[in-house]
């Protein structure tokens, strides 16, 4: 079958989609968007986390039909195009990369919650980050970098046209 949809802005279509492949997949191996990482394929690790209509959802979890006619933001799209968005940038101020594995889904779910909360509490933070899995900190550097983005912020501004 063939998907289309709107990926970043831009209409994307795929052809020869088996109906059970995952948004996940297709978006990394058909549609040449690497960033949202393969891990659990269970929805546990966050590590695909991506909007749908505006919504975050785990990527392994959607099957690519799901996807039909939709809006889908990846964490290559976060930003303002070419350039790195605030989240992105405070992360790597922030020194919140290192193996990098978890970071595409923790940046997609940090950008949601600054979307959402100008300002987050720690606690915040925490309960938004929760279904990111990382397995290299003890997460100090990505509360570090979501509160440096939200420092950077004026007033919770939406980049990249999602949400």
């Amino acid at each position: 079958m063939r998907v289309t949809c709107t990926v970043n802005g831009s209409p994307a279509a795929a052809d020869d989609v088996w109906e059970g492949e995952s948004l996940l997949f297709v978006l990394r191996e058909r549609l040449g968007l690497p960033g949202s990482k393969n891990a659990c394929e269970q929805g546990e690790c966050g590590s695909c986390t991506v909007y749908m209509d505006g919504v975050v959802v785990c990527a392994c979890l959607v099957a690519a039909g799901q996807a039909q006619g939709r809006d889908i933001r990846t964490v290559e799209g976060v930003g303002g195009g070419d350039t790195l968005g605030t989240v992105q940038q405070a992360f790597l101020d922030a020194g919140a990369v290192q193996c990098g594995f978890c970071t595409p889904g923790l940046i997609v779910a940090a950008d949601d919650l600054l979307r959402r909360v100008s300002r987050p509490a720690d606690a915040e933070i925490r309960e938004a980050l929760a279904g990111n899995l990382c397995r290299c900190t003890g997460y100090e550097t990505i509360l570090d970098a979501v509160r440096l983005a939200a420092a950077r912020r004026p007033g919770g501004v939406a980049e990249g046209g999602a949400g």
